[in-house]
């Protein structure tokens, strides 16, 4: 049985008022006396009465939601960020239209254009693996844009996008620079993918303390590899038969240094007695492991709670500062390195 829909009309026929008394009740607006606020009110709950999303939108010119571009939702990280752009857009009453890319960093193009059609009111990318000559034709039709853990440089012609960001450069010297302390004579590096701006800055913090300490820089002791437990393990395995004696490796995120982990027990290596591992991010299961990672510690929820609040910001034309982020890493040490 097909039920008509509840409509603006039905309500002010009801409660015995215009159209114009019942959108000021809906909207909170001045001209309306408390009391006929009150019963308009009580007759939309009697009714069951919701506005249309549609025609609000052709009024305010915004639709309610916002749209949010992952590389992979699987990955603590980004399911992290995630979480917090939820948080703030459930607190700021809008929408969230989340998009997977799964690590295919194409989608990232077909889902600009998904979002463009489904008309979100502002945008936030993270990590975006895409070369800048190909997102920024398409960010740059979208009004409000925030980026996580990029940053698209003047030289870009690509002034609207705002940025959240973790000084990776800053992190990878720290995991760096206490593996090199703690007496190891090399420390290979298992990057993320070379497309991963994250992954370039830790390779740049990584390689400025080999130069800073005089140690030569060796490239058969970095390996790119997809950022999960998996792509850690087969890069550990192809460094360890490259350099069966390396004793310190610094991998790009926590589940690469789980993968490279799993790869030491199965070769007979003992971490830390006979492999330092360092790893990045610290996700929750950085701490559940056996030994537990030392890591760097990002505080991602808060990246997607902040790139959020930007977001909103810039839809009010900043009213309360639009500045871009720059947050600080932690070394976390525990038991994964010596």
């Amino acid at each position: 049985m097909k039920m008509n829909r509840i409509t603006i009309a039905d309500v002010a026929r009801e409660a015995g008022v215009s159209l114009m008394t019942v959108s000021r009740a809906l909207n909170k607006k001045d001209g309306i006396r408390s009391e006929t606020r009150e019963h308009v009110m009580a007759v939309i709950e009697r009714l069951g009465y919701r506005p249309s999303g549609v025609a609000r939108s052709m009024v305010t010119r915004r639709t309610g939601t916002i749209g949010l571009i992952v590389p992979d939702v699987s990955n603590p990280y980004f399911s992290g960020i995630a979480h917090g752009v939820a948080e703030i857009a459930n607190q700021r009453g809008l929408s969230v239209l989340l998009c997977d890319t799964e690590e295919v960093s194409e989608q990232e193009i077909d889902f600009l254009r998904v979002m463009e059609e489904k008309q979100v009111d502002g945008l936030i990318m993270a990590a975006p693996r895409q070369p800048s000559e190909k997102l920024i034709p398409l960010m740059a039709r979208y009004q409000h844009v925030v980026v996580v853990n990029r940053v698209f440089q003047n030289d870009d012609n690509f002034m609207a996008s705002g940025y959240v960001v973790n000084d990776d450069q800053v992190g990878a010297q720290m995991a760096t620079e206490y593996l090199l302390s703690s007496g190891h004579k090399r420390v290979a590096f298992l990057a993320g993918p070379r497309s991963s701006y994250g992954s370039q800055q830790r390779f740049a913090g990584y390689k400025m303390v080999l130069e800073r300490t005089g140690i030569p820089y060796k490239p058969d002791e970095v390996l790119h590899c997809p950022p999960t437990v998996k792509g850690g393990a087969e890069a550990m395995s192809a460094l360890l038969k490259i350099n069966p004696r390396i004793s310190a490796v610094f991998c790009f995120n926590d589940m690469v240094a789980i993968g490279a982990l799993q790869e030491a027990a199965r070769s007979g290596r003992k971490v830390p007695d006979d492999l330092s591992i360092v790893g990045y991010d610290d996700v929750p299961m950085a701490s559940w492991v056996t030994p537990a990672l030392t890591t760097c510690r990002v505080p991602f929820e808060e990246m997607g709670r902040l790139a959020t609040r930007l977001l909103v910001d810039r839809f009010e034309e900043c009213a309360q500062g639009c500045e871009n982020i720059v947050l600080q890493p932690e070394l976390i040490i525990r038991d994964s390195a010596r």
